[in-house]
C-alpha cells in the first residue's frame, strides 16, 4: 500500500493529502533503486577486499606453491650447471688437449639459448621472470648436455683409433695413493721450505716411507737414471707423443737407462735425496718441453670427487717438501 503523504496548509489550518504526479512518483522508485544498489556495490566491494572465497585461497596457495617449486627448481638448475661446467672445463683442457682434439667454443655449446622469442609467451604468466629464467636454465643444461654427449662419443672413437698413444699417455698416481692421504703439495708458486723465498713448483710433491715403490705413469722408454742437482737421484722417462716424467729425490733406482717399461712397472723407491726436507717422491709431467699440472694426469686413478679433492689438498701451501 503506497504511503500517503500530507501538507500543512496555513490558510485553512489543516493538513490536506498531497498528490504526487506521476514524474516525482517513478523518481522516487528510480532513487530508492540506486540507492539500494549503491549499497550493494558498497558491500560486495568491501566483502571481496576483506573475505576470500574457498576457491580463491585455494588457487592463492596453489600460485604460492609452484612460486617455491620454482625457486627450488632454479636452484638446482643452477648446481646443475655448475657441475656441467666442470665436466666442459675438464673436457677442453685435459681429453680433448690429450686426444689432440679442439676445444668446443661457447657459441656451439649454447647454440639457440639467446633468442628470447622463444620465451615469449611465458611473458604474460604470473612470476614470469622466475619462470622464463628456469625455463633458460633448463634449455641451455639441456643443451649442453647433448653437446656433451656427442664430445664424449667423440673422444671415446679417439681413444679407439689411439690405443698405443693412450698407453703413452701419463694416467696414473706414481705411487700407491688411493686414499689421496700422500698428497703433499701441487703445482704453482710456493714458498722454498729452505730459502723461504717464492718459486714456482713444476710438479707434485707426495710424501712417504723411505722404499715406498715408485711406478712409471705410462709406457715409455727410461732415458735418464742418475743424479741431478736439486733433486738427487732421479729417474726420466720418454713416453713419446712429446710426453715426459720424472721422479726425483729417490733412494733407490730399480730400472736402468734405455729399459721399455710399461704402465704400472716399479722403477725406483722413494727416499729424500738432493734438496729435500724428508721422505717424498716429486713428479713432474712434460709436454713438447712444458712443464704441465700433474693433477690432469691421474684419470685412470680418480674419480670426479677424488679429483675434486686432490685439487684442494694439492693446494697445502705448508708440506711444500723440496
Amino acid at each position: 500500500m503506497a504511503r500517503k503523504i500530507y501538507q500543512y496548509n496555513p490558510n485553512t489550518l489543516t493538513y490536506e493529502r498531497v498528490y504526487l504526479s506521476v514524474g516525482a512518483r517513478v523518481w522516487a522508485v528510480v532513487r530508492y533503486l540506486l540507492f539500494c544498489v549503491a549499497l550493494g556495490a558498497v558491500f560486495f566491494l568491501l566483502f571481496d577486499k576483506f573475505y576470500e572465497s574457498s576457491r580463491e585461497k585455494k588457487l592463492r596457495e596453489d600460485n604460492e606453491q609452484m612460486s617455491a617449486q620454482y625457486r627450488i627448481l632454479s636452484h638446482r638448475l643452477d648446481e646443475a650447471l655448475e657441475v656441467m661446467n666442470d665436466v666442459q672445463q675438464r673436457d677442453d683442457n685435459l681429453y680433448r688437449i690429450i686426444m689432440q682434439a679442439n676445444p668446443i667454443d661457447a657459441e656451439t655449446r649454447n647454440a639457440g639459448i639467446a633468442n628470447d622469442s622463444h620465451y615469449r609467451e611465458l611473458q604474460n604468466l604470473d612470476d614470469a621472470e622466475l619462470i622464463v629464467s628456469s625455463t633458460k636454465k633448463l634449455d641451455l643444461l639441456r643443451r649442453q648436455l647433448y653437446v656433451q654427449s656427442n664430445s664424449f662419443n667423440e673422444i671415446m672413437e679417439l681413444v679407439r683409433k689411439n690405443d698405443d698413444r693412450i698407453n703413452c699417455l701419463p694416467a696414473i698416481q706414481p705411487i700407491s695413493n688411493k686414499d689421496l692421504k700422500r698428497t703433499a703439495s701441487g703445482y704453482g708458486w710456493r714458498i722454498d721450505p729452505i730459502y723461504h723465498t717464492r718459486k714456482f713448483h713444476a710438479g707434485m710433491d707426495f710424501a712417504a716411507n723411505t722404499g715406498t715403490q715408485v711406478y712409471s705413469t705410462a709406457n715409455g722408454t727410461v732415458v735418464f737414471t742418475g743424479w741431478k742437482q736439486g733433486y738427487g737421484n732421479t729417474v726420466i722417462i720418454d713416453h713419446g707423443y712429446n710426453y715426459r716424467t720424472l721422479y726425483g729425490h729417490l733412494s733407490k733406482i730399480t730400472t736402468k737407462r734405455g729399459k721399455r717399461v710399461v704402465r704400472g712397472e716399479v722403477v725406483a723407491e722413494v727416499g729424500s735425496t738432493g734438496k729435500s726436507t724428508g721422505p717424498h717422491l716429486h713428479y713432474e709431467v712434460i709436454y713438447q718441453g712444458k712443464h704441465q699440472n700433474p693433477i690432469n694426469y691421474y684419470f685412470f686413478d680418480l674419480t670426479p670427487e677424488d679429483y675434486d679433492l686432490m685439487i684442494q689438498l694439492a693446494e697445502n701451501n705448508g708440506l711444500v717438501m723440496d
